[in-house]
């Protein structure tokens, strides 16, 4: 993969020049955006007028049919006087009734939205509830989870292996919902009925299996906790089960473990295990409490690679370390650990226990998840092990689209969100210089947010005010546009160091560490104006920029 950065810039035109040609892309994407986009991303009065407190999905999985058919309860607060709400489910799923007081309901569709007409006005404040049964073949993801849907597959004894993934899709791809991610229902029980030669795991704890009349056992899940609707997550196989306790900040967190018969192996099950003991201890010390103990948390196996369903997180990654064997920083660091279960479990606290309100900022979730692997690093290895992840997974980086996307329409923005995202986090670290600080700050944002949705101003100001730095301009660099800033270094006629920051962002400003070789670097503060840097000795055969944590251009004169 090609590396970006860019250490030196014949002339700052070639960075003006490609940040207008992108505005110019953006543009045109912005205008291929469809009503159907707009009906799944926009929060009109009629998503907003009702706030989902309760969920029941009932559903039956016919395996050999690829078949699904069931409910879903809503339960709901009324925030304002509504005669008509909108909820989700995608086209292809066929709406049988909606029942509410013992009446059928009249609704209408359009695309994947469904509106729904009570008989009279619901008044602010109300708590009810209305049920839609359904039933239809679900879209099948083709490659799952980067596309969303059911995953249909069999084991190698010729056994069910059924998953769901969805996230950007939308759950609304397999089951009803007010699908979209700025009101989170507050708990739910998910029921599955499955062939009873395999078992259904899904979020939260089981309740109990139910036998059924037709050959089928049904799996009642509790969720405690809030959770977002993509996290909603079947898992059908023939599992085996075991479990520990881990001994964490809140108290004893049950730890089980699903995982096809096939591999139930000790080798396996130890990877496993200690790949999961060790994520905890090392993200609890970093970002505060597991945010979900009274769901617990769970490794559930899954044959696509990975997803991070709330308490109960996919893995396929083969009970290898790296990422299938692989690791992106090219420092061998990241071969040290299994990528899935550390990756996906850092999305319990960035994701999951925060949650971007849509899906235009889902960099909040990447780029600390992202950045959450080298701080794994950090905990068992030492800093420099990992910013030495951190810069080697610039290798990722395209810098082709902003990593925000476009509001309102169900967008998330570049890839860049990954490896950008971590690359900027251990950046701000680098310019806070006080690591007791940044554990402060990563802890007090998965506590002032516990259990809630945020948007990209919640987490700049946050930052910015814990840190005692304005970090405004840095984040509207790096996330809203798709260049990096460029370094400019001058000398003057009197052998003063000038230094400014180049970049499309008006009024950028960004504290960078520079010294002389061989010394100490300090801290220095600079805007778009050429400023001296008072460092005595310094000259432009000794001078040292930080560009192995800062990720910058740097143009020398």
């Amino acid at each position: 993969m090609k590396r970006t950065l860019l250490y030196t810039l014949s002339t700052c035109g070639i960075l003006v020049a490609g940040l207008q040609q992108s505005n110019a892309q953006l543009m045109k994407v912005k205008n291929e955006f469809t009503r159907a986009d707009s009906l799944r991303g926009h929060l009109t009065p009629l998503r907003t007028c009702y706030d989902i407190q309760y969920y029941h999905l009932d559903v039956k999985v016919d395996v050999d049919n690829k078949f699904i058919s069931g409910s879903n309860l809503f339960r709901f607060k009324a925030t304002e006087d509504f005669e008509r709400l909108q909820f989700d489910l995608f086209a292809n799923l066929k709406i049988n009734k909606v029942i509410y007081q013992g009446k059928e309901l009249s609704f209408t569709r359009e695309y994947n939205a469904v509106f729904l007409n009570f008989p009279t006005k619901i008044t602010k404040g109300t708590q009810s509830e209305f049920t839609v049964y359904y039933e239809g073949h679900p879209t099948e993801a083709a490659r799952a989870p980067w596309d969303g849907g059911f995953d249909w597959k069999k084991d190698s004894n010729g056994k069910p292996w059924v998953a769901t993934a969805c996230q950007g899709m939308g759950a609304s791809v397999w089951w009803p919902n007010k699908d979209h991610q700025y009101d989170e229902v507050d708990s739910m029980m998910i029921s599955i009925a499955v062939p009873k030669e395999v078992m259904n795991v899904s979020n939260g704890r089981l309740v109990k299996v139910e036998k059924m009349k037709d050959g089928y056992n049904k799996y009642h899940w509790k969720v405690a906790n809030p959770i977002n609707n993509y996290n909603v997550a079947i898992n059908i196989g023939d599992y085996i089960h075991f479990q520990e306790k881990y001994k964490g900040e809140k108290g004893p967190l049950d730890v089980d473990y699903y995982i096809l018969r096939e591999n139930d192996k000790t080798e396996k099950k130890a990877h496993l295990q200690k790949n999961a003991r060790q994520t905890l201890e090392a993200f609890e010390h970093w970002f505060g409490p597991y945010p979900f103990y009274e769901d617990g948390y769970k490794l559930v196996e899954t044959y696509h690679t990975g997803m991070e369903h709330q308490s109960a997180i996919a893995y396929g990654n083969h009970y290898q370390n790296g990422y299938r064997g692989n690791d992106a920083s090219g420092t061998g660091w990241g071969q040290k650990w299994d990528f899935i279960v550390v990756h996906e479990s850092g999305h319990e606290w960035f994701g999951n226990n925060i949650t971007s309100a849509d899906l235009a900022d889902m960099w909040i979730h990447e780029s600390f998840t992202n950045y959450s692997e080298g701080l794994f690093i950090d905990y068992f290895y030492g800093k420099e092990a990992s910013q030495a992840y951190a810069h080697g997974i610039r290798s990722g980086i395209h810098n082709d689209s902003p990593m925000q996307g476009p509001y309102h329409v169900n967008k998330e923005g570049s890839g860049d969100m990954y490896p950008k995202g971590g690359v900027m986090l251990n950046m701000i670290r680098t310019m806070i210089d006080n690591d007791d600080k940044w554990r402060a700050i990563l802890r007090g944002l998965n506590s002032k947010f516990y259990h809630q949705q945020v948007n990209y101003s919640d987490i700049v100001n946050y930052v910015s005010q814990q840190s005692g730095l304005d970090l405004s301009k840095v984040f509207e660099q790096y996330v809203q546009h798709t260049s990096i800033p460029t370094l400019e270094i001058q000398q003057d006629a009197s052998g003063k160091i000038m230094g400014r920051w180049i970049s499309a962002v008006k009024g950028f400003q960004m504290p960078i560490h520079i010294g002389i070789k061989g010394e100490k670097r300090q801290l220095i503060q600079l805007d778009q104006q050429f400023r001296t840097i008072k460092i005595a000795g310094l000259n432009k055969g000794n001078i040292d920029v930080d560009t192995f944590n800062y990720y910058i251009g740097l143009l020398s004169e």
